[in-house]
């Protein structure tokens, strides 16, 4: 072939080849226009490896996946990076771990952003309880009276004092000037009323117990004067509020009550029940929906209570005496006497509430429990605390005591768990916080009564110091000093907010003072602390 011919077949070949790649040019743009013009989220096709689903069919696949996984997926192309910020599979994600949930999706415009927001503000809630870092408060006093007893539901504390009176605080608002309910015997004189035996407290009732038998329920929505009164004939030995409706049980010598409003809201006996012997421990089951179950603990016999058709089930009977209870929607968790390393150590019972049966029989130890926490702790985990002051983490699915920690000196009175730190509080007046992930204890603290009370939340922490000796001599009623020291102490942690929690000033000091008048001050205001 000469030259000519091959220049003419090169420029030949050239034009057919420009020809063949002129509208694979043309359409790129058009291609790429279309899809600009097209929303993202109305995607028909998703490539899916080799592929194409449906946009639907692809959301119910990535709702399978994680946090971490949606992030990796939405690296992979920039139509998976459609699918992975989606704000159903988002919103879903804030609802599974808790965030939010009374929201709906229509509520925020970007969900991906409100989860982030959310893990940020618990991981500051999480270093803030670890470095103790929050603001500490005191709850006011009442003069000339000793504290008797304290319960708390979602920041809302209610307390119990020897003159007959009954406060509550709301905690959520920083604003602890508390109102006293009253009694509808208004002509009593100033501290000839009964002492308060017990209270408690839920989102919408306050309950209070008298040393004579009386009995006050409040409703928080209506005022501080109460909307019924009920007696009984002897003292009321034990004391229960529902956590989700307006039930209470009481009981007092052999009699179990069960006090609900009805239709009209008048407040009835729903049902009255006699045991054969002094009950101990009466709790409330929860989620019973329209009638109302109590279980009581009366010695050695353990009873479910059923107000449907006033039934009494005999759950456990002519065994050790029962130490300590606590109840779930669908368990009760309950400690009995051991009979000593010759026979057998003290145990953890937990029973079916549907089925009446025994599921779990837990720990072998020689001395006895003293509470037990069931409702509160995680999934398939228990917590209890003990004579012996250690605070044991039970295992549900295999039985076995999963961790055991050496809190306190003296016996164990009050604890509560989440997924991953334990608040335990001792006869000797500690108050401790531990990691129990990392089997590390963060901090504590002490005042001078055994610790009845402890409730926490993921940024506050409730605690009640409740002194035993509830009666003082005349002359030290006189002495503000000596009073303090032997009165009872309520303290609320809120772990929300960037200070120490042991430098922010107590709300006595913030709020007026009839003791600090011009230049005169007492020095006993300015100690955050009991060192008794």
């Amino acid at each position: 072939m000469d030259d000519y011919s091959l220049d003419e077949f090169r420029r030949r070949w050239q034009e057919e080849l420009a020809q063949a790649q002129a509208p694979k040019k043309r359409r790129r743009p058009e291609a790429a226009e279309r899809r600009a013009r097209r929303p993202e989220n109305e995607m028909n096709d998703v490539p899916f490896f080799d592929i194409q689903l449906p946009y639907e069919l692809a959301i119910n696949i990535f709702q399978y996946l994680d946090r971490k996984e949606l992030g990796r997926c939405a690296q992979v192309s920039k139509t998976w990076k459609v699918i992975a910020e989606d704000e159903v599979l988002w919103y879903r994600l804030c609802q599974q771990e808790g965030h939010l949930p009374d929201s709906s999706i229509s509520d925020y415009s970007c969900w991906k952003l409100i989860f982030q927001e959310c893990r940020a503000k618990e991981h500051m809630l999480r270093t803030n309880w670890k470095n103790r870092k929050g603001a500490v408060s005191e709850l006011e006093h009442v003069p000339d009276a000793v504290l008797c007893d304290v319960h708390s539901h979602d920041g809302v504390v209610i307390a119990g004092y020897t003159s007959g009176d009954v406060r509550v605080w709301d905690t959520r608002t920083w604003d602890y000037v508390a109102p006293f309910l009253e009694s509808e015997d208004e002509e009593d004189e100033p501290g000839m009323q009964p002492n308060v035996s017990f209270v408690r407290i839920n989102s919408s009732l306050a309950v209070a117990a008298y040393e004579d038998g009386f009995l006050n329920i409040w409703d928080l929505r209506t005022g501080k004067y109460p909307v019924h009164r009920f007696e009984h004939d002897a003292r009321i030995q034990a004391l229960a509020l529902s956590q989700d409706d307006a039930t209470v049980a009481t009981a007092s010598a052999f009699d179990v009550v069960m006090l609900s409003p009805n239709e009209e809201g008048y407040w009835q006996i729903a049902a009255e029940f006699e045991v054969p012997k002094l009950v101990q421990y009466l709790e409330i089951v929860p989620e019973t929906r329209r009638y109302p179950v109590a279980v009581a603990a009366a010695g050695d016999l353990m009873y479910l209570l059923k107000a449907e058709d006033s039934a009494r089930t005999l759950l456990y009977a002519h065994g050790p005496p029962v130490t300590c209870l606590d109840v779930s929607a669908n368990q009760v968790a309950f400690g009995v006497q051991g009979l000593g390393w010759v026979y057998e150590g003290s145990k953890i019972l937990v029973y079916s509430l549907e089925a009446g049966r025994r599921l779990l029989k837990l720990g072998n130890v020689l001395r006895d429990f003293t509470c037990v926490n069931l409702s509160d702790s995680p999934p398939n985990l228990m917590v209890s605390g003990n004579m012996d002051g250690r605070v044991r983490i039970h295992d549900l699915r295999s039985g076995n005591i999963a961790l055991s920690l050496s809190a306190h000196q003296l016996r164990v009175s009050a604890v509560q768990m989440d997924d991953w730190k334990i608040v335990s509080g001792g006869e000797e007046g500690l108050v401790s916080v531990w990691d129990y992930r990392m089997n590390q204890k963060l901090w504590e603290v002490y005042s001078g009564h055994p610790v009845q009370h402890i409730s926490f939340s993921s940024h506050s922490l409730i605690t009640a110091n409740v002194p035993y000796q509830t009666v003082m001599r005349n002359a030290d009623l006189d002495s503000f000093t000596t009073h303090r020291r032997h009165r009872g102490l309520i303290r609320a942690y809120e772990f929300a907010v960037d200070q120490l929690a042991f430098q922010s000033p107590l709300p006595v000091c913030r709020s007026s003072c009839d003791a600090m008048a011009t230049h005169y001050y007492d020095l006993a205001l300015a100690f955050p602390y009991n060192h008794v």
